[in-house]
């Protein structure tokens, strides 16, 4: 079983702002990188570095944020590529996704993942064997 992380979840992950979600989104990548369950996708990374070094409200240091990307790597990493592309697109005519989303969604399919962590899609909506978990959907 693979599990994919949106960029949300690594995101709180090295976010202080908020202390619970950080804790649990902590919790949750150890567990899934020990399990060896851990897929990301070359949106998520380049999403990550963008957000963790200008969105955030005390930025990461570049050099950190680059290791970060560097034991990202170590993962399994989906290449997103031309057909993943046409399938997003399909999705998001087909379903209600936004481009983006479908994309993540393409994503975790095409990575074997039967679980994709985020927080911005319908938490226990299943998509054939992928099933979006919300694991801050107790935390209001």
């Amino acid at each position: 079983m693979r599990s994919f992380l949106d960029t949300n979840i690594l995101v709180y992950a090295v976010d202080a702002k908020d202390p619970q979600k950080q804790e649990r989104a902590q919790r949750l990548v150890e567990r899934e990188v020990l399990n060896g369950r851990a897929v990301v996708s070359t949106q998520v990374l380049q999403e990550y570095f963008v957000t963790v070094t200008r969105k955030l409200a005390v930025p990461v240091d570049v050099r950190a944020a680059l290791d970060d990307i560097h034991d990202f790597l170590s993962w399994p990493t989906i290449l997103v590529d031309g057909p993943m592309i046409l399938a997003a697109i399909a999705r998001t005519t087909q379903q209600d996704f936004s481009f983006w989303d479908a994309l993540i969604v393409e994503a975790a399919l095409a990575g074997g993942s039967s679980v994709l962590y985020t927080e911005d899609m319908q938490h226990g909506r299943e998509l054939g064997a992928l099933r979006i978990v919300n694991p801050f959907v107790d935390l209001g």
